[in-house]
């Protein structure tokens, strides 16, 4: 067979010569502070091919790969070249072959070819152009893990677990994932359209959404109620961990150097960097008060080389001193925002709050084949520090609230819906001596409730924590 003599000399002899560990979502890979986890170049040399009768064999399942395997794989692309209708080059039949046998391990694992390589650098400013979600393939077609935040997508109201079934009436199961993702990729100001399946709806429904270009702002901070901080990360990369740290300073000069408490927003973030993820974490534990409770691991992965095995530890002390803290999750949350969730909740340093999160506890390496061609390998699996496994199950909040819609009136029917019915309410009631106005604070957390339900209901915990904290350290 003319091409076996080539194929084979591909197959086999190419050396992995460097990693870059890369986080868990298409976002790039900075040098981590801590080694991250990675698969060892190969040293070996290729291994010697027997004349007559090659064996392959698979240490994992003890399968075998054969003359006639071997025979099949040249011949289709022998076929292809000769029969199909339109002629098809060498290299195009070659990157389709990688494509699709990396393609059939995993939703994650992806082979980089020139433009995608590019694209996952590109990712690493923070800044590219397009409509602003982040997608994985499910059953053919696209799940929408997250729309991001202040987007075209974010905007026109698409939500985390929608599908995308068409891009401009072409249908997604037509497409590879890179495809559908250069698709959905224009020039700033040009339309595309997308055709969307989402629960509840009988008919899909049609987005027609502006290309943009979108920056990502990765933290986002304000003040609530006074004394309390709101904290949003919307992705994990290089510089979060540092711009949350300085967020969060900054929230305490404006309240005299004090925070009662915050609420960290991971709702909607797709993940990142696992090295920042750590880092996140690093920042509200003290080591001196966790008593070696899970040796301060904050995660570990595991996977089939020694090389794979990756443990974090904590080693800082806590920016808020014990405040309390709540965390927001929803099921856009995924990957480096479960690690966070996950560590948090396991040394019960904060409540986990909203619903349960996307479950993606893989690792994935990004590992060069050559200057413009990586394989993104799934290489392990990550742990949260009491052991779970968050792969396919996801963080389960402490307190269950689902994501609401109040209707904004601004009556005292309406409040009595969020809140008890108080004394002010009443008629004739009598005037009391304090300068604050109650009515003027409850409809403020009727529009919080309004905006943002489950805010609304984590700042309400977030009080309580506070006010049992107060308690405890009084008694």
């Amino acid at each position: 067979m003319r091409l076996r003599p080539l194929i084979l000399s591909i197959l086999f002899s190419a050396a992995l010569i460097s990693i870059i560990p890369l986080g868990f979502s298409q976002t790039p890979a900075a040098k981590p502070a801590a080694p991250a986890p990675t698969i060892a170049p190969a040293t070996s040399s290729a291994p010697e091919l027997q004349s007559t009768d090659l064996t392959l064999t698979s240490q994992s399942k003890g399968q075998t790969v054969s003359d006639d395997d071997i025979n099949r794989f040249t011949n289709t692309i022998v076929l292809i070249k000769d029969f199909y209708v339109q002629p098809i080059g060498d290299k195009t039949l070659l990157d389709d072959a990688i494509r699709g046998m990396v393609s059939g391990l995993d939703p994650h694992s992806e082979y980089l070819d020139g433009d995608a390589y590019k694209t996952l650098l590109m990712t690493t400013s923070g800044e590219f152009g397009g409509v602003g979600i982040e997608v994985t393939p499910e059953y053919g077609i696209l799940k929408i893990v997250t729309p991001m935040d202040d987007t075209p997508a974010a905007k026109a109201g698409i939500k985390p677990g929608d599908y995308i079934v068409a891009i401009d009436g072409k249908l997604v199961s037509e497409m590879t994932l890179q495809d559908a993702v250069d698709k959905m990729r224009g020039k700033q100001g040009s339309q595309v359209a997308l055709t969307i399946l989402r629960k509840g709806e009988k008919t899909p429904l049609t987005f027609k959404l502006n290309r943009e270009i979108i920056r990502i702002a990765s933290v986002k901070a304000k003040m609530l109620d006074g004394n309390f901080g709101y904290v949003r990360l919307t992705q994990f990369q290089e510089p979060t961990a540092k711009l949350m740290r300085d967020a969060i300073l900054n929230l305490k000069n404006k309240n005299n150097g004090h925070l009662n408490g915050i609420i960290l927003d991971l709702r909607n973030n797709p993940g990142g960097l696992l090295e920042t993820a750590v880092q996140v974490v690093d920042s509200f534990l003290d080591t001196k008060k966790l008593n070696n409770k899970y040796n301060d691991v904050i995660v570990y992965t595991e996977g089939r080389l020694p090389e794979a095995q990756y443990s974090a530890k904590a080693n800082g002390t806590d920016i808020l001193n014990g405040a309390p803290i709540v965390v927001l999750i929803n099921g856009g949350s995924a990957s480096a925002s479960e690690i966070v969730a996950g560590a948090l909740q396991d040394y019960r340093r904060a409540l986990i709050v909203g619903t349960t999160s996307f479950g993606k506890g893989s690792v994935q390496t990004v590992i060069p084949l050559d200057k413009t061609h990586a394989l993104k390998l799934t290489t392990a699996l990550y742990h949260t520090p009491s052991g779970k496994v968050i792969q396919n199950i996801g963080i389960i909040p402490d307190v269950q609230i689902e994501d609401l819609k109040i209707m904004q009136k601004k009556t005292d029917e309406d409040l009595a819906m969020i809140e008890p019915i108080k004394e002010y309410q009443l008629k004739n009631h009598l005037a009391g001596t304090s300068t604050n106005d109650p009515k003027a604070v409850e409809q403020n957390d009727l529009g919080l409730a309004s905006d943002d339900f489950q805010l609304f209901e984590a700042l309400k915990i977030l009080r309580t924590m506070y006010r049992l904290n107060t308690m405890g350290s009084n008694s």
